[in-house]
């Protein structure tokens, strides 16, 4: 239900992979000839340098997860762009160890869980996101955040299996990829268990680093999974917490840990544990020390700023779900779904 005017899009998608790759390709279209094609992140992803890398990571996608592949294909063709760049451009956590790809997590396990998250990405795309709400005859129907160019899956989104899910960049160092982890996080949208969800992180992690926070109605766990260079963890959260842009239980790796994560992860930390502190509250704070939990800085460290908000609350019987803007405190989007 729309609640408020907002820059936050809504895209209703139906068909085949491809023709949701189409759609999600079209809509994006102008934010990426204006703005990604432009940037020094597009030019250092595309390089040839990458080619081999990239090839290698696009053929085990189009094995691995041919729906996937399809989507992809026919992204590039909404967007009128080379398939191989943007591939490439849905491989940058894999390529390199440190993109502008950031975001806060809050986790509240319970009775009702409760997960709540800042999508923080490229302050030139504010404006042109949009949630991509699917509608397919063979696989699972999702909700998704997505920015212009990029596959659904890499941020918040929640599926009609009931499923809700949060990502977090990690800066991992060291990974050799063999498949993409965005290609990863599209195919948890379509599982249907919060067992799938691990098994399929867990089984492909020779990838760039990501954490998810997921929850499914009906089921008491509320799972932290970080994955990436090789390696997987899943943790069920007990207490309330926060998680920002670097792992935390991940074993044996080498990482980025920027001022902005740290700083966050500290200060949200904090704030997690008073009670009289709303998740939003918590996803907005602008502290005078350090870097802040909500970030407005054009001049922002790792070239980031909050671009939407979103709260979801999982019961034994459906998920509440909001979706804020970077701006108002109304939710431009909100409703309850309903599970048998």
């Amino acid at each position: 239900m729309l609640i408020d005017a907002n820059p936050i899009g809504w895209l209703k998608a139906v068909g085949s992979p491809f023709e949701i790759g189409q759609a999600l390709g079209a809509q994006g279209r102008a934010a990426v000839h204006k703005h990604l094609v432009h940037s020094q992140i597009w030019a250092t992803v595309t390089d040839d340098r990458y080619a081999a890398t990239v090839t290698r990571l696009m053929e085990n996608a189009r094995q691995r997860f041919p729906a996937i592949w399809e989507e992809l294909k026919g992204m590039a063709d909404g967007l009128d762009l080379p398939r191989s760049s943007v591939f490439a451009w849905n491989c940058r956590g894999d390529i390199l160890a440190s993109v502008p790809d950031g975001c806060t997590t809050v986790q509240r396990p319970g009775p009702t869980i409760h997960l709540a998250h800042n999508e923080d990405g490229l302050p030139f795309f504010r404006g042109s996101c949009f949630i991509l709400d699917t509608h397919t005859d063979n696989c699972v129907d999702f909700r998704s955040f997505c920015y212009p160019g990029s596959l659904p899956g890499h941020t918040f989104g929640w599926n009609d299996a009931g499923i809700v899910k949060t990502v977090n960049n990690l800066r991992l160092r060291g990974c050799m990829p063999e498949i993409p982890r965005m290609v990863l996080g599209r195919a948890v949208l379509s599982c249907e268990s919060l067992d799938e969800v691990v098994s399929t992180l867990s089984d492909n992690p020779n990838c760039g680093g990501f954490h998810f926070s997921v929850a499914q109605v009906g089921d008491p766990r509320l799972l932290s999974i970080e994955y990436g260079a090789g390696r997987s963890s899943v943790r069920q959260i007990t207490q309330p917490g926060v998680h920002a842009n670097h792992a935390l239980h991940l074993p044996h790796f080498e990482q980025v840990i920027t001022q902005s994560s740290s700083d966050r992860q500290i200060r949200g930390t904090e704030l997690a544990s008073r009670p009289e502190i709303t998740d939003l509250g918590i996803l907005r704070d602008i502290a005078i020390t350090g870097l802040p939990i909500r970030r407005d800085d054009p001049a922002d460290p790792d070239h980031e700023n909050t671009l939407a908000t979103c709260i979801f609350s999982v019961s034994e019987s459906g998920v509440d779900w909001s979706i804020y803007d970077e701006k108002h405190s109304v939710p431009a989007y909100q409703s309850q779904t309903e599970h048998a």
